[in-house]
């Protein structure tokens, strides 16, 4: 069986989690887990994805970055998989662990893959390092704070606080975050 796992890292990447949904039924996937957590939170459908999947099944993701972390939390989800007699295919770069081959190209490319993020992480510490001492990284602009009234009157309707989140467009944490102040 083929089984599909997308993941984005915000709620505003609807565009993305589409088309990994696409992509992975498109490739045959009979049942597809999704979320749109940051790759560093709780990844429960994941989770639930990984115990899901038995002897001789596939796990498909549409890119290396949308499963794992780092190329230690790859090998971890690799190894599980290993264990229990499951496959993984990465769609963007044709890999297949079914293989040698394949095992030999997903240990590369995750070294590689996260030698680039560590690059671009730098890169971008850099940036905004130059940007302040030029006096032009003044941050994000608060956009849960600029919705603390709408917050405040959905909550007070009843509302939870998932649902003013999904609601408003901002995370869950941030409405937490505006109900305290």
């Amino acid at each position: 069986m083929l089984i599909g796992y997308a993941r984005t890292s915000t709620l505003e990447q609807k565009a993305s989690i589409e088309a990994q949904r696409e992509t992975l039924s498109a490739v045959g996937c009979e049942k597809v887990w999704e979320e749109q957590v940051s790759s560093v939170g709780a990844r429960e459908a994941l989770t639930d994805a990984l115990s899901f999947t038995r002897e001789g099944d596939t796990l498909v993701v549409t890119k290396l970055d949308r499963l794992a972390r780092s190329v230690r939390h790859l090998g971890e989800v690799v190894d599980h998989l290993e264990a229990k007699g499951v496959n993984l295919r990465v769609l963007d770069i044709s890999l297949d662990t079914s293989t040698a081959t394949g095992k030999l190209m997903m240990n590369v490319l995750g070294s590689v893959a996260q030698f680039e993020r560590e690059m671009m992480l730098e890169r971008q510490r850099e940036g905004i390092a130059k940007a302040k001492v030029n006096g032009r990284y003044k941050g994000r602009k608060p956009t849960a704070r600029a919705k603390k009234a709408e917050i405040d009157q959905m909550i007070s309707q009843g509302h939870t606080k998932r649902e003013v989140a999904l609601a408003l467009g901002v995370s869950e944490r941030s409405v937490y975050r505006v109900c305290s102040e």
